[in-house]
């Protein structure tokens, strides 16, 4: 029996640590455009009822406000530090890509890689700041 609590234990600890660890991607991001480096927009992060991250542009720093409400990061989960196995729009493109979103903590910043291909090799990479 101590053996069973103690186990179930453990496993709920990880389950805190690992939603912990989680949380430092859900907030505001100003995003980068990475071909003018000047400030784009900002979208907020946040975990859906289904556990699933999702970011929506609230908004944007040019005249175009077009795109505000839109929502251009769907479906990631956190796994192994990282938020993978979503999609994010590109709502200049009109395109929707392959993406995976890292936590530089030295940085306080994510690194969000959009790409054509799941494994990422052929795409692109934004820094967002908090």
């Amino acid at each position: 029996m101590k053996k069973l609590i103690l186990s179930l234990a453990m496993v709920l600890m990880g389950a805190v640590a690992a939603f912990g660890q989680a949380d430092k991607f859900v907030g505001e991001w100003k995003t980068i455009d990475d071909k003018t480096n000047e400030p784009a927009g900002l979208v907020n992060i946040y975990q859906g009822e289904d556990g699933l991250y999702y970011g929506k542009l609230v908004d944007t720093f040019g005249e175009d406000k077009s795109s505000v409400g839109t929502m251009i990061v769907r479906g990631m989960k956190y796994e192994d530090g990282k938020l993978v196995g979503g999609k994010v729009y590109d709502p200049d493109a009109d395109k929707i890509y392959y993406c995976t979103i890292k936590y530089d903590a030295a940085k306080n910043v994510l690194n969000l890689r959009g790409s054509l291909d799941k494994k990422g090799l052929l795409g692109r990479t934004q820094t967002w700041i908090k």
